[in-house]
């Protein structure tokens, strides 16, 4: 065979090559957009939520200490925190473990309505 012929063999296979890696990147692009588009969609809608999703039924605390600021406080201030949020936790869980319990009508624990 011709010399000119393994030439023109290797640019078609090159073109072929090029072909290819364009159509694949084309696509891949195509797909990448759908996807940012999609993500722009979802950040719409997903932006503005409704403000009874960000109340809770659970009462915050009014007071609540600066970020950092558990640096500069003293350890005994620092315990009386914990305790107290704890305290306020362990309140919370047992009022709805109470209310969980009469909806069901389920016996209360007598430690849980307070017969102490």
């Amino acid at each position: 065979m011709p010399w000119w012929f393994w030439i023109l063999l290797w640019i078609a296979l090159i073109a072929l090559s090029l072909l290819l890696h364009v159509t694949l990147g084309f696509r891949l692009f195509r797909k990448f957009m759908a996807t940012v588009h999609e993500l722009g969609d979802a950040g719409k809608r997903f932006s503005h939520v409704s403000p009874a999703a960000e109340t809770s039924d659970v009462e915050a605390p009014e007071r609540r200490p600066e970020p950092g600021s558990a640096i500069f406080a003293s350890p005994e201030q620092m315990r009386h925190d914990y305790l107290t949020a704890k305290a306020f936790r362990q309140e919370v869980r047992r009022q709805k473990r109470v209310q969980r319990k009469a909806e069901r009508g389920q016996p209360q624990s007598l430690h849980d309505i307070e017969f102490r």
